[in-house]
């Protein structure tokens, strides 16, 4: 039976005017074969959120609650996270430790500004998340790259071990689930990085945005959560924005997992809260409280998704199904292009996908499944074709 999601066109969303399907030429531009663009470079679903998602947001337009975030608001947001992240993944926090943020970015200028040393450098498993190789740059830090193993992709404990004692780094960024590879951590994995931290007596920032986005039942396990030690020098963030399709809302989530960290928060953490969306908040309450049974059919669509790449046929293009997110990497690096291989595939396939090198992996690409399947599966076979 075909799914709801699959009658979304790529017209239709072209008319939607997000920025994955106006950016970057998408809304009218055309590749060599004179065909128009198909969107796969932003880290958002197409698919309409969640019914009580969208019910929040229309209630809050009818009650005009667009003034400043009301503390009982709040409270409610930090209690319905608080639940279903003890639901669905074992962890119970104290609500009162959980804050308001407008996005993981911002968690994250925050974490380096108020928990880390002046100057100090900042460790990032590469490839990353694209912001993440700039972001301490432009507050006056070194950030060090720390290539992650491949086949499977992995942290690199050596190189981490190494990097903090070269840089002097005291924080690390850790995305689990991984974006752009997909990799969903293990708790074996996590316990040993808690090692290599706690040697260099340093803090990790933890971005758990795609916690609730994991496939063929691997759990999700957050970093703090896997011992005190590891509570004790971790910043989560997390938001729901990327389960239930709701960026634009502008709210994440501080997880604050020790007493030092909450009290600097409450010392110095207002800025930080303050641009927080109020809708947004009110939005994501509604999903992590009434939200489950959406997240959960949307992931088995996701997991469609990823059977339909698995089984794409791309000649010299290295396919990492993500175990977690809906981000895929390709590694074309064995095409042996004299271009990127983000900017052949736009050119000659009309696949517009993010340049693996703002990733910091030279010759990769991000690809995003969540598309509606007849796209991606257009998106696929045009791509094929192209290496024909």
């Amino acid at each position: 039976m075909a799914h709801p999601f699959d009658a979304l066109t790529a017209d239709a969303m072209r008319a939607g005017g997000t920025w994955k399907w106006s950016g970057q030429g998408v809304a009218d531009g055309v590749d060599r074969h004179g065909r128009e663009l198909i969107g796969a470079f932003v880290a958002e679903m197409d698919f309409p959120t969640a019914g009580p998602v969208a019910e929040a947001v229309r209630a809050s337009a009818d009650a005009s609650r667009f003034g400043y975030l009301a503390d009982a608001w709040v409270a409610d947001l930090a209690a319905a996270c608080s639940a279903f992240w003890a639901d669905r993944f074992g962890w119970s926090i104290d609500p009162e430790r959980i804050r308001p943020v407008p996005d993981v970015m911002t968690a994250l200028v925050a974490t380096i500004e108020h928990v880390t040393p002046p100057g100090s450098p900042v460790l990032l498993p590469m490839p990353a998340y694209m912001p993440f190789l700039t972001v301490p740059g432009q507050l006056g830090r070194e950030m060090v790259p720390v290539p992650m193993t491949r086949d499977p992709f992995a942290l690199d404990l050596d190189a981490l071990d190494a990097a903090f004692t070269s840089s002097g780094a005291r924080l690390l960024v850790l995305t689990n689930p991984h974006n752009p590879t997909g990799r969903v951590f293990t708790r074996e994995e996590l316990t040993a990085v808690t090692a290599v931290v706690e040697r260099h007596g340093a803090r990790v920032f933890a971005d758990e945005i795609h916690a609730p986005l994991t496939f063929d039942g691997r759990p999700h396990v957050p970093y703090a959560s896997t011992s005190e030690t590891a509570a004790a020098h971790t910043v989560t963030a997390t938001s729901a924005s990327k389960a239930w399709n709701l960026p634009g809302l502008k709210c994440g989530q501080v997880i604050l997992s020790n007493a030092a960290d909450a009290a600097t928060w409450a010392e110095r953490g207002y800025l930080a809260e303050h641009s927080t969306a109020t809708p947004g908040v009110l939005a994501s309450t509604a999903a992590y409280a009434h939200g489950r049974e959406w997240l959960d059919d949307v992931l088995a669509y996701l997991d469609g998704n990823r059977a339909l790449l698995r089984e794409a046929t791309l000649p010299g293009v290295g396919t990492v199904v993500p175990e977690g997110t809906y981000l895929a990497w390709l590694d074309a690096t064995g095409l042996g292009l004299d271009e990127s291989p983000a900017a052949f595939f736009a050119r000659e396939a009309g696949v517009v996908m993010t340049d693996g090198t703002r990733c910091g992996g030279p010759g990769g690409m991000r690809l995003t499944l969540a598309t509606p399947r007849p796209v991606l599966a257009e998106a696929l076979e045009r791509m094929a074709a192209a290496l024909a």
